[in-house]
């Protein structure tokens, strides 16, 4: 299991890195995270939704994301509430005291699960959640130590250096684990140094004899590495020669926005997320993107001066996309308080959110360009109204979403509208690029796990890690 010192340590890079390099060996190997909080899901093979790093990581095994690899999964939908999904379904909504007495059942389900992966997969590689020294949060706790001292998992944890304090960090974080979690903790991961390992080899092994734990190795920053987010917000320098320009709204619940890794990767299009309070530049397309809380994102986005700023934009011959959220109402409080909001009004349609999701992978074609397109739907909205007699979508069974009489605004539920390269360059034709030559964004996932795994094989004691797995130890060599 890999646990780590902080958010964003490198948790999910270690498991996938580690993942990869497994499958390189021939080791069956599966990833696993108990509970996760993160608004960025996937579907999976066998019809459900879990959070979008095991999809990742199921990749790096070579494998399908199937719900038992995140078995517990939370999509925030307020600053104190959540709606809980377990083994790929939505449950109810709780808020944090709710969710605190229901982790009896959680816990059951999460052991449930990985009870099935090690059936059937020689390694399963642990992922955990925020830090195991979070005290408030151990009594009962099924995310760090409170699942690796149930199932008798070693654990790596990880800090990032890039942040500064990493010694701290390491020795914090185990001088407040219970005697037997230190007794658990494996060795030590130090992620994205960069510099002279030499003059860091002091500090290691300072922390060795300190603690009397291994320094399993010390990972580079990756430069430029894309690896899908599980929750943060991707950021990156806009790049002011490209020659088209997008922009999406950073709503509170903003939701699945991956969506948009092909663009923000795109070297034709200067793609920027617009924040809070931000100043909105012009743009050639505005996509408006999903949302875990409708009606509450609606009012902010009219709060912050968004539906003035896209009535302009379309009255000059902007072009305008809504992936999802941009369709509902949401009458029986399924995100939040029962009610309605008057919509946009750029498409002619209603939509009301039921208490069951839709879940389901999907192929067809853009109506733009009769473009190949696939993706993935995560809605509870069913729409109704003139404006679907022009879909967007011409599924294999189905139509979705709408396209406007003015040929300017487009709705659509498909998530990963843009991970087709043919799908993308018609949309961005459409919006202005004529001469849109879009990269295959599924070669560009592969090369950054690829980079991890490289990283991972040269920079870690892998003979150290197989040890720890119980694996055969001989030709640990990639």
């Amino acid at each position: 299991m890999v646990q780590g010192t902080t958010s964003d340590a490198g948790k999910s890079l270690l498991v996938t890195g580690l993942c990869r390099w497994l499958a390189r060996r021939g080791v069956r190997v599966a990833p696993f995270k108990p509970q996760n909080m993160a608004l960025n899901s996937a579907v999976t093979t066998d019809g459900g939704e879990i959070g979008r790093s095991q999809a990742v990581q199921a990749t790096a095994c070579g494998l399908e994301p199937h719900t038992d690899m995140n078995p517990v999964l939370i999509k925030p939908t307020t600053d104190t509430g959540a709606q809980v999904i377990v083994q790929g379904r939505a449950l109810a909504s709780m808020d944090a005291v709710d969710y605190h007495g229901f982790k009896r059942q959680a816990r059951a389900a999460v052991l449930e699960s990985f009870e099935r992966l090690a059936a059937h997969y020689e390694a399963i590689v642990v992922e955990g959640a925020g830090s195991p020294a979070e005290i408030n949060l151990r009594e009962g706790d099924i995310a760090n130590m409170g699942f690796a001292e149930a199932v008798d998992c070693p654990v790596v944890l990880i800090a990032d250096i890039d942040r500064g304090g990493v010694f701290a960090h390491l020795v914090g974080t185990l001088a407040l684990l219970s005697e037997s979690e230190r007794q658990r903790v494996a060795g030590f991961v130090i992620n994205r140094f960069r510099g002279d390992l030499s003059l860091l080899q002091p500090g290691l092994d300072w922390l060795q004899q300190e603690t009397g734990k291994p320094v399993l190795g010390v990972l580079p920053y990756l430069h430029g590495l894309h690896l899908e987010a599980e929750d943060a917000l991707a950021t990156g320098g806009a790049k002011a020669s490209a020659a088209l320009r997008v922009i999406v709204p950073v709503l509170p619940r903003i939701s699945n926005h991956t969506d948009f890794d092909p663009l923000r990767l795109h070297p034709q299009v200067d793609f920027r997320f617009v924040g809070p309070d931000a100043p909105i530049p012009p743009a050639d397309l505005i996509i408006l993107p999903g949302s875990k809380s409708v009606r509450d994102d609606l009012a902010w986005l009219r709060a912050q001066g968004w539906e003035t700023t896209l009535r302009r934009h379309l009255r000059y011959g902007g072009k305008l996309i809504g992936i999802c959220g941009g369709f509902q109402n949401d009458p029986l409080g399924v995100e939040g308080e029962p009610g309605a909001s008057q919509g946009l009004g750029l498409l002619d349609l209603e939509t009301t959110l039921e208490r069951n999701k839709q879940l389901r992978n999907v192929t067809g074609r853009l109506v733009l360009g009769d473009a190949p397109v696939f993706g993935y739907e995560i809605h509870a909205g069913t729409s109704s109204g003139p404006a679907l007699a022009h879909p967007a979508v011409l599924l294999d069974n189905a139509t979705d979403g709408a396209l406007g009489d003015d040929g300017q605004v487009l709705g659509t539920y498909l998530h990963g509208l843009f991970e087709s390269s043919a799908a993308c360059d018609a949309l961005l034709a459409w919006a202005g690029l004529a001469d849109a030559a879009t990269p295959d964004y599924e070669a560009l996932r592969e090369s950054g796990i690829e980079r991890i795994a490289d990283a991972v094989a040269s920079s870690l004691d892998t003979r150290a890690l197989a040890g720890i797995l119980a694996l055969p130890v001989e030709d640990t060599a990639v």
